[in-house]
């Protein structure tokens, strides 16, 4: 029991020292675990022959991060993928095998050999690729979907390529491992519900297993999980979780499918759910931890020895395998019309070798069609990949994405031939809206915008829009500043839109200039530049939600709107209070110990003015339900007699 303990502890450790280095450095999750994995396996010693075994556990984090992938997609999603899934995700896979099989064979493999390593290069590593999309937040878009495509088309081939490679086997290796073979099966022989059927009754077996998780996961999940939420108990939740997860692993597993392509079926059932939410929450931790352990094994079992036995070979291997997969897939993402960065990202994303391709090197072992000389050094070649493929995502943000920001920027101004009353700098979602009022108003607006792609978006719905740089004078000069009535700032950038206040405010001092704020802090900044109207992006649709949940919970429209007035009349207040207090501190302390207290002080009267507010409230609603003779002196008035159970729900309507 100890020596779990210790095991734990150092691969805790590690992950908890590396990862949180590498992502202040910019490096990534993924690299940091495999960073750690390397230093506590190859490196230091600390561990070893155990690795493998705790990989094989460790892969079920793919399996979960493809249960929580299919809760996000709607089976009318998934439909409309099946044009990019089977075109491009085929053609990645076939044209891999291909070129890995024809190249291989220039170097006298036998072709059995060949198309076995075709097979394992092919595949690419799911859960590093979704792992760094999800973190970076590249998960929808253009290149993210059509990674996401073929990372599943691949997922699914598995199960074809289990099949074939047992019809590859080499009879000279047959005939030397038999024996072996027998022993290690007399120890532990794998369960399955298929082994013994024919290809007939297999694939019956197979339909019946996978229409069983589509109609449990539709009809009989959903009594269950509620069943389990009635009892209240938040752990047997999450044990419920867990249990659907490891039950379809476990029959995909029966009958010799990819546990992780029967999860993700299930999540896909369950993605219209009211239970999703709730998956994902009790799913999503055990995930995490298992996917980087899973990551920190593929580090830790590097083997140093063959690396450096073979390390020319290997490397060549390696950006050779590379190399060639980019190449597929550039060529495809001409064919299937992926443009701009998202060209680069899908083609450096997919470019390695996968977690399954261990899976189907153990595999080919097993069934003698790779000799162990050959399967050693292509696992330190798949492993290497996946340690190369961070790399490849740092490369695309620091050199890819600028190349590409910088071209976008290089394209000409467009040429102002209009001028409005009101001008408008930034179309973003804030400035879309304040556009069509005016508009639809009869108010002549000129619209600026230096993000091309939002320009040319809005040209495509008849909004007409110029491109070009908002805080150039001369651009502003031919949009008509000199003679406009307003100037509404609602760019991106706050501190380029205080800039432009400032610039505004200086030239033309008559013209009213209204900003959009991003925060109080924001809105300090544009008030001492000078705008003539600030407002907060989130303050007035926060308040409206907060309202809708007073409503929500019972309480009268009519209470509901004074607490509204009471509240932005306290905030007017404060706001003004608060801003005077900002102006007058140096740079600093703009918000020390005074200006914390002076917003504690406004947050305790807002209080007191809303319960101030309810009690008039409720007095108001007792004297209109119990009239009385006014000359009586406490007509109209609440008393502690009167507080019974319909006096204290005066609040609700």
């Amino acid at each position: 029991m100890t020596e779990y303990f210790l095991q734990a502890f150092i691969y805790l450790s590690a992950a908890v020292i590396a990862v949180p280095l590498a992502q202040r450095l910019g490096l990534g999750s993924v690299l940091g675990y495999l960073i750690a994995g390397l230093v506590i396996g190859p490196i230091i010693g600390l561990v070893g022959s155990e690795t493998s075994t705790i990989q094989h556990f460790a892969e079920f984090g793919v399996v979960m991060m493809l249960f929580l992938v299919g809760l996000e997609l709607e089976p009318k999603m998934l439909w409309s993928m099946r044009h990019r899934l089977i075109g491009m995700g085929g053609l990645q896979v076939g044209l891999s095998v291909g070129g890995v099989m024809a190249i291989a064979m220039l170097f006298d493999i036998q072709w059995s050999i060949a198309l076995t390593i075709g097979l394992i290069f092919s595949l690419s590593s799911t859960a590093i690729v979704l792992q760094t999309f999800n973190e970076k937040g590249l998960i929808k878009t253009p290149a993210g979907r059509n990674a996401f495509s073929v990372l599943l088309f691949q997922d699914i081939a598995v199960i074809p390529m289990l099949a074939l490679i047992p019809l590859l086997a080499l009879p000279e290796l047959v005939a030397v491992t038999q024996t072996a073979v027998s022993e290690a099966a007399a120890h532990h022989e794998e369960l399955s519900l298929v082994a013994e059927l024919s290809s007939g009754v297999y694939a019956i077996v197979l339909v019946l297993s996978i229409a069983f998780v589509i109609f449990g996961g539709h009809y009989l999940t959903r009594p269950i999980f509620k069943f389990v939420a009635d009892s209240g108990v938040r752990e047997i939740s999450t044990a419920a979780a867990l249990l659907l997860v490891i039950g379809i692993a476990a029959l995909m597993s029966l009958v010799e499918v990819s546990p992780a392509l029967g999860t993700f079926l299930a999540g896909v059932v369950l993605a219209n759910s009211e239970f999703k939410h709730e998956l994902e929450a009790n799913i999503a931790p055990f995930k995490g931890l298992l996917l980087g352990l899973f990551f920190i094994t593929v580090g830790a079992g590097i083997d140093f020895d063959i690396l450096w036995q073979y390390l020319g070979p290997i490397l060549a291997i390696t950006f050779g395998v590379m190399f060639l997969k980019a190449l597929v897939l550039f060529i495809l993402s001409f064919i299937f019309r992926i443009t701009g960065s998202d060209r680069w990202l899908f083609t450096l994303s997919l470019a390695q070798a996968g977690e399954f391709g261990f899976v189907l090197l153990s595999f080919s072992q097993q069934n003698d069609v790779l000799p162990i000389h050959i399967a050693q050094p292509l696992s330190i070649v798949v492993a290497l990949s996946m340690f190369l493929t961070p790399g490849l995502f740092i490369f695309y943000e620091k050199f890819i994405v600028p190349k590409y920001e910088k071209n976008s920027n290089e394209r000409e101004q467009d040429t102002v031939d209009e001028q409005g009353v009101v001008i408008i700098a930034g179309i973003g979602r804030f400035g879309q809206i304040v556009n069509r009022l005016l508009l639809s108003n009869g108010v002549k607006t000129v619209v600026l915008d230096h993000q091309a792609t939002q320009v040319d978006n809005l040209r495509k719905v008849n909004t007409k829009a110029f491109y070009g740089d908002a805080t150039r004078p001369d651009l502003l000069e031919t949009a008509g500043v000199a003679t406009a009535s307003a100037f509404v700032v609602a760019i991106d950038n706050p501190q380029a839109s205080v800039e432009l206040v400032k610039h505004l405010k200086h030239k033309y001092p008559k013209l009213k200039v209204i900003s959009r704020a991003f925060d109080r802090g924001h809105g300090h900044l544009l008030r001492q530049a000078g705008a003539d109207y600030v407002e907060s992006e989130t303050f007035r649709s926060a308040l409206k939600v907060g309202a809708e949940s007073m409503k929500a919970m019972g309480f009268s429209d009519e209470l509901v709107q004074r607490q509204k007035k009471t509240y932005m009349r306290v905030e007017s207040e404060a706001s003004e209070v608060l801003y005077n207090e900002w102006a007058n501190r140096s740079d600093g302390e703009k918000f020390g110990g005074d200006f914390i207290n002076l917003f504690i002080e406004y947050e305790e009267r807002l209080k007191e003015a809303i319960v101030a507010d309810t009690e008039a409230y409720k007095s108001q609603r007792f004297a209109q339900e119990h009239p009385c003779d006014p000359d009586k002196e406490n007509c109209g008035k609440i008393n502690s007699n009167d507080t019974d159970k319909d006096s204290e729900t005066k609040l609700m309507s």
